[in-house]
């Protein structure tokens, strides 16, 4: 960092080479996750369209979260961040690869939409190939669009002078990103009200757009379901992550080059608030969602849960009427039933209870062992939203070498994609004020 004339630090850059270890051990799982999906379409075809839906779905979320979270950063003027917003902004690298994941998604569409071999026709105007491809790739490609506007404006005061000292494709980067450039203060100033001006509508595009995502590419697998709050609650799962993803590196940032001593004890307050009051917020809109058709009690609605739930968390009918008959013994019957319940600690019980009280938010231990889990349930969400619908019966259906090397593919090379913009770009958001 620099500063001159009285004005506010200035970030630089300091574009540095990858960390070898990490980068063969990303680039080792993207091998073994492309090998996984050659294996699967050979022996398995549907589970390995269904594992690679699954896991693009997951990251792309997490990513546009990451994007959503330095967004809303901007939006309110958040002064506390420091580099808690050029780590959220390292997630949404991998934005602009969820769109071309998602056209590739399409190839396999036989295996995940049931809508296609089985048609419903009072639906054929909404679930048909040529709209849901068309409208969701639009919403993925605006999204990469305005993703990469926007980090274009957040990182570009700080690449000034970087060329001069960066060789090949780097070199023909940094002098296009900086072509035309006015000074620092100017490029500060540039850079505010085009973050500021941008911010606000791509929230609403994603609030909007993943949505449309959800009623598509995961509620139309039980095509005769529907609930409209399910858009917000696939949304705000994927806000939710990259939050979590963010407190879990901030953690494993702290030392840094560069960072040392700016993951303070505040600013893992503020991400374990954020965790806390956030968690309770998806248990509050899935909640809300389970409420209504708990007590509706109309099978079109019901059949999600009990797919996933087992019918103890649905009402039945018996001789003296409708009841509700619920015991943890009968969670053997229904397939998936443990892992909701899985799902539910590592979303929601574990975050809530853990980060009560204020000290465990300030201890990197636990925080980032909050965020992990957070993640990890957020996975295991992702894989719970999809399977039942496609595998109702086969509680297992989403576990194997298939599953998990695709799984593991996808970190691999989603890790490979975060290490190389957190590498050529800063790691440290200024003004530091906390």
């Amino acid at each position: 960092m620099t500063s001159s004339g009285g004005h506010a630090p200035v970030e630089r850059a300091n574009p540095r080479g990858l960390p070898r270890g990490l980068a063969m051990l990303a680039g080792a799982l993207a091998a073994v996750g492309a090998l996984a999906f050659v294996a699967g379409l050979a022996h398995d075809p549907a589970s390995a369209w269904r594992a690679f839906h699954v896991n693009y779905l997951f990251f792309a979320g997490l990513a546009q979260g990451g994007a959503i979270v330095s967004c809303m950063l901007v939006t309110v003027g958040a002064q506390w961040p420091g580099p808690v917003r050029r780590i959220a902004e390292g997630l949404a690298a991998w934005v602009p690869v969820s769109f071309a994941l998602g056209v590739f998604d399409f190839l396999g569409r036989h295996h995940i939409y049931p809508w296609i071999a089985e048609p419903i026709a009072s639906k054929a105007k909404w679930l048909n190939v040529p709209r849901v491809a068309a409208l969701d790739l639009a919403i993925l490609g605006i999204l990469a669009v305005l993703t990469t506007l926007y980090l274009y404006h957040s990182v570009r005061p700080t690449l000034y002078g970087v060329a001069a000292t960066a060789q090949g494709r780097a070199r023909s980067l940094f002098e296009w990103w900086t072509a035309g450039w006015r000074g620092d203060a100017v490029e500060l100033e540039r850079s505010a009200a085009a973050t500021r001006r941008i911010a606000p509508g791509l929230i609403l595009v994603f609030a909007f757009g993943f949505s449309f995502l959800a009623f598509d590419q995961v509620m139309s697998l039980t095509p005769t379901w529907y609930a409209n709050l399910f858009g917000a609650y696939f949304s705000w799962g994927a806000f939710l992550s990259a939050i979590s993803a963010t407190a879990l590196l901030s953690v494993l940032h702290r030392n840094a080059p560069g960072l040392q001593g700016e993951i303070t004890e505040a600013r893992m307050h503020d991400l374990g608030k954020m965790i806390f009051a956030f968690s309770i917020f998806w248990m509050y809109l899935f909640w809300s969602q389970y409420l209504v058709t708990w007590y509706g009690n109309l099978p079109e609605e019901t059949q999600f849960f009990e797919a996933r739930l087992g019918p103890q968390f649905i009402t039945e009918q018996g001789n003296a009427g409708w009841y509700w008959n619920f015991s943890w013994a009968r969670m053997s019957a229904a397939p998936y039933g443990w892992l909701s319940m899985v799902v539910w600690a590592c979303c929601w019980i574990i975050p809530f209870w853990v980060l009560l009280g204020a000290r465990p938010k300030k201890t990197p231990m636990i925080l980032g062992g909050v965020g992990f889990v957070s993640v990890l349930g957020f996975w295991l969400e992702r894989n719970l939203l999809v399977w039942p619908s496609l595998a109702p019966s086969s509680g297992g259906s989403w576990v194997g070498p298939i599953q998990f090397g695709i799984a593991a593919g996808f970190l691999g090379a989603f890790s490979f994609v975060y290490l190389v913009f957190t590498r050529v770009f800063p790691g440290l958001a200024v003004p530091s004020q906390r």
